[in-house]
């Protein structure tokens, strides 16, 4: 069976001879098998052995992905990256990541129960224009299943096992109800899931980031609807809508903790100050597709979406202001808010030259505005920053023979920054910044081959180029420098990163393996560090490189062994003399990673699910930040009863006492000197009807 993605918000069944995957975010229906780059797609199975285990849709990505970083277990996300750099997130080919203002929380802008696959593409791409200078993460939501009316109806709930405790205590409801007729379908879902305190191995507190956001002591829901017609048998048009709302409840505050003396950071019963971090979503799309329009396929994606993430209160250096209150006493809290629309447009012909060559024509635009304000005192952090991306681009897929296959693209990126001219807080000097409107423009290459000279082994190498605009909040704010003209800073010169790849891949039943190495380039990175309490971006040269592995085993349709592995090394210039003199730490870069598992079906009623997760120790510059690397085994039992199926999923199985790899090395702040979640059980029952 073979799953063709006609657009980025609906997939239909074809049938196949092999089980090749079609994925939508290559945006030329790119198959999995014959791309020239390494391609994950995760499936519907594996996202529901996860989610027994975790709701965190970092976390599963992590748990799938070896070169992906170790969650936080936090709201925020920063610091989390692909292949050591930030990767641009989307849902049904929408992005979700915020280049003008990130804000770390890109992956919690959608319930994972919503969530039906999710495709990677690991590495630099510009296929889907701005941000993508670590890959793409495209989430593909649930879609109507065959019949009139078709209901899902599914509760579950988490404790720590070393008490069973009402504070401790979490809970999680989804309701979906779908149908499809002969010309429409549709697709309503509404899950809600309330949080309660975490606790580490040695059963206690973990501390709650009052600062960033937590996903302990939260409340979230999620509304998605989609609703689809056939126009006629090669015309479809699809409406969708999802309200995501995440929103800590402010029943504990944190105790700092002692990295010297090895005393972690706790909670303990308390209101902070000021209001409530939250997420707040609003995301609309409207596809259209035909798939004859003179013999073409033409996809035609239009979007909206709002976006707020409030930040708790706190009294950093960066909010003072002796004119409002004494220097040290002043609480604030930074609001960060976008609002943007765009669309994606690809028109593909695939049969020119007796089928040798396909070619894909599009056309991408983005309009952006982004801010971020003090919550509290109604202050300027960031100006209103307006953000135009026009971006047409031409993909061509060539087979001279039928075991070779060449592509390669162009994309054209015109971007233009507008902002009005404002005043640093007092923190940075109030110094007055002149507005303008810079813009720039740079044209995006990408090559590859595939070979394949024996079948089952193929070969493959590719060369590509991702451009993004640098944190353009993050510089703004930072500026304390008098006389600074936005038209001539080059602290807004966009990144553009260039990766090369290559590797062999082999797949043959029972097995299967992919072996790779890249090389990932900017002469211009981004390199985000965290100076007192506040992250600065650092733009300098930067080189990341690494060897990815994965392997598969299935000795028969009822089970199946799987093994990856992911090394990466990550440098910059420090001192901006052209050499690679520095490590890139942990803000920046993932530890080395091995990840197994062990999926079994013993009947038609019993499943299990056991996996293992190794961060591996590594050194940095700051022998402070060294990693001591952590284990962590994960199982899931699933029992399907006659009405309905039983699920139990016990987290971190051994119980082991770790500190996250983000409070180990990303700084020596004891404020967030946090440890990893102890074992968990969840239990769950779900029934479809």
């Amino acid at each position: 069976m073979a799953l063709v993605f006609t657009s980025a918000l609906y997939a239909q069944e074809a049938t196949s001879s092999d089980d090749e995957l079609i994925v939508s975010a290559t945006r030329t229906e790119g198959s999995r098998n014959d791309s020239p780059q390494v391609i994950k797609v995760i499936s519907e199975k594996e996202i529901a052995q996860q989610r027994q285990i975790t709701s965190d849709t970092s976390q599963i990505l992590s748990n799938l992905l070896p070169s992906f970083s170790p969650p936080r277990q936090k709201m925020s996300g920063s610091g989390e990256t692909l292949r050591g750099r930030t990767p641009l997130v989307m849902i049904d080919g929408i992005p979700q990541s915020n280049p003008l203002r990130p804000t770390g929380r890109e992956m919690h802008t959608i319930d994972s129960s919503m969530i039906e696959r999710i495709e990677v593409i690991k590495g630099a791409n510009a296929s889907n224009g701005v941000g993508a200078t670590g890959g793409v993460i495209n989430i593909i939501t649930k879609r109507a299943q065959p019949g009139t009316v078709n209901q899902h109806f599914s509760v579950e709930t988490t404790t720590p096992t070393a008490e069973f405790d009402r504070d401790t205590l979490a809970y999680k409801t989804n309701y979906s109800i779908n149908g499809s007729e002969e010309y429409i379908d549709y697709l309503f879902s509404l899950s809600y899931e309330d949080q309660g305190l975490f606790k580490d191995a040695d059963n206690h507190a973990i501390g709650v980031d009052n600062t960033q956001g937590d996903l302990m002591d939260s409340r979230a829901w999620d509304m998605l609807a989609k609703v689809g017609y056939w126009l006629d048998n090669d015309q479809r048009i699809q409406l969708s809508l999802n309200r995501y709302r995440l929103k800590n409840k402010d029943n504990y505050v944190s105790v700092r903790g002692d990295r010297d003396a090895g005393v972690l950071t706790t909670s303990v019963k308390g209101n902070p100050q000021g209001s409530a971090p939250h997420n707040d979503v609003w995301t609309v799309g409207t596809t259209y597709d035909n798939y004859n329009l003179a013999g073409m396929k033409l996809t035609a994606l239009a979007y909206y979406q709002r976006y707020e993430a409030l930040f708790g209160a706190t009294n950093s250096s960066s909010f003072q202001d002796p004119a409002i209150a004494p220097i040290g006493t002043l609480y604030d809290q930074s609001r960060a808010y976008t609002d943007k629309y765009g669309s994606k447009i690809a028109l593909t012909k695939d049969d020119i030259w007796d089928d040798r060559i396909k070619a894909t024509l599009g056309f991408d635009t983005l309009f952006d505005s982004s801010k971020q304000d003090l919550w509290s005192t109604g202050r300027t952090y960031v100006p209103e920053i307006n953000y135009t991306d026009l971006s047409p681009f031409l993909q061509l897929e060539f087979a001279p023979v039928e075991s070779v296959k060449l592509s390669g693209g162009v994309r054209y990126e015109y971007a233009r920054l507008n902002i009005d001219s404002y005043q640093t807080v007092w923190a940075n000097d109030r110094v007055k910044v002149e507005g303008g409107t810079p813009s720039f423009d740079q044209t995006l290459y990408n090559a590859g081959v595939v070979w394949t000279p024996v079948e089952p082994l193929s070969l493959f190498a590719s060369y590509s180029e991702g451009f993004t605009v640098p944190d353009v909040g993050r510089v703004l704010r930072g500026i304390d420098t008098p006389g600074i003209k936005l038209n001539e800073y080059s602290g807004l010169q966009p990144i553009v990163t260039k990766n090369s790849e290559v590797g062999f891949r082999v797949q043959q039943a029972p097995f299967d393996f992919e072996a790779s190495y890249y090389k990932s380039t900017s002469k211009l990175g981004s390199r985000v560090e965290l100076v007192n309490d506040a992250f600065v971006a650092r733009r300098e040269k930067t080189e990341i490189d690494g060897v990815e592995v994965s392997a598969g085993y299935s000795p028969n349709a009822d089970h199946k062994l799987t093994l990856a592995w992911s090394h990466m090394r990550g440098r910059y210039d420090s001192d901006d003399n052209g050499s690679l003199d520095a490590k890139l730490d942990v803000l920046n870069i993932s530890p080395d990673r091995i990840i197994a598992s062990w999926s079994a079906n013993w009947n038609a009623q019993l499943s299990t699910f056991l996996q293992a997760n190794w961060a591996l120790s590594k050194e940095f510059d700051d022998a402070e930040k060294d990693f001591s690397g952590y284990a962590l085994v994960d199982a899931a039992v699933a029992y399907k009863l006659p009405y309905g199926k039983l699920n139990l999923g016990i987290s971190n199985l051994l119980n082991k006492q770790y500190v996250t790899y983000y409070s180990q090395s990303a700084s020596v702040d004891p404020d967030r000197y946090f440890a990893g979640r102890g074992r968990t059980a969840t239990l769950g029952y779900s029934i479809d009807f």
